[in-house]
């Protein structure tokens, strides 16, 4: 068995395979090529604790996550765990990798592929709600797929906007602007992202604001966390989703559906999107993003392979 840090991660595949898997991982969802049973899914107090198995014909993995949002303030990982693989025909387990790395690069790579598709081909500003660790790989992945040229920032902590401003423009050559509001964030931008655990909504109730965009949403993954507000869901003809379970798992979700916002025939996945033969997009377009365990063992096994081929990765004997 080897493990995998970020290091070594980050080292071996770039921001572009590990989308090119994240679309492949989409178009097994919609074939049914896997094995997903329900994600385990524990809450103590404000933490949470996933269990997420996944089995496909070659390898099947397991990750284990844990997300303790408070983390932030003592300035540790709100994300951490590990993710295992095993071979399909012994069970012999053939990597543990980073989790906090893995989940960070697919979640970012989910939002890529998101922009990539569903957005304006070309869109140059992007703005963002909640600057994390999520908001930052958003920022880099779509980065790939369009033009940007600026970003709009906005969050409660002023010096936390500054450092994420600093890091993002040594990362990639871009502007940034940090905003004063949620309102100045929407003002003449195309994409926007929200990546927080709010439970209220993060963006203005205001369709005027928020008509002829494309808003990617990743952060509420509980029925209690909501960040998109009422009016989106009278702008949107369909709502684009990684999996149908987000229906449940995800206020942004079901709470407009339980108030009659939306109905479930609205709610499409990003992979029957991908193919269709028409891939039109709507002037106001919505895509909700939960995660899934399909997608963390697609990624997982591209690292894993990677490693394989150039000798990379810490040797474990168990």
């Amino acid at each position: 068995m080897i493990f995998l840090n970020r290091t070594a991660i980050e080292n071996i595949i770039s921001l572009e395979e590990v989308m090119d898997s994240v679309e492949n991982a989409f178009l097994a969802y919609e074939n049914n090529d896997f094995e997903m049973p329900d994600r385990i899914h524990v809450d103590n107090k404000e933490n949470t604790l996933l269990y997420m198995p996944c089995f496909i014909n070659e390898i099947f993995g397991t990750k284990s996550l844990t997300i303790f949002p408070k983390n932030s303030q003592v300035d540790k990982p709100v994300i951490d765990g590990f993710m295992t693989l095993n071979d399909s025909n012994t069970g012999e387990p053939l990597a543990m990798i980073d989790a906090k790395t893995l989940t960070e690069l697919r979640t970012g790579a989910v939002g890529g592929v998101g922009a990539k598709y569903l957005s304006k081909i070309d869109s140059s500003t992007l703005g963002l709600i909640g600057t994390g660790v999520q908001g930052f790989q958003q920022v880099l992945f779509i980065s790939k797929v369009r033009p940007i040229k600026k970003v709009k920032i906005y969050g409660s902590n002023i010096e936390k906007l500054k450092d994420f401003s600093n890091r993002l423009k040594k990362k990639i050559d871009i502007e940034v602007v940090i905003c004063n509001s949620a309102e100045e964030v929407l003002e003449g931008t195309h994409i926007i992202i929200t990546a927080t655990s709010s439970e209220n909504p993060v963006l203005p109730d205001n369709a005027e604001l928020l008509k002829g965009k494309t808003f990617i949403a990743i952060g509420s993954y509980k029925p209690t966390m909501r960040e998109l507000p009422k009016d989106i869901y009278s702008l949107v003809d369909k709502i684009y989703t990684d999996t149908y379970f987000a229906k449940e798992e995800s206020g942004d979700l079901c709470y407009p559906l339980s108030e009659g916002l939306i109905k479930e025939e609205q709610i499409y996945t990003i992979g029957s999107f991908l193919e269709s033969k028409e891939k039109k997009i709507d002037e106001t377009v919505f895509f909700k993003s939960v995660g899934m365990a399909l997608l963390d063992l697609y990624v997982a096994k591209l690292i894993y392979e990677k490693a394989i081929q150039l000798n990379i990765g810490q040797k474990i004997d168990l």
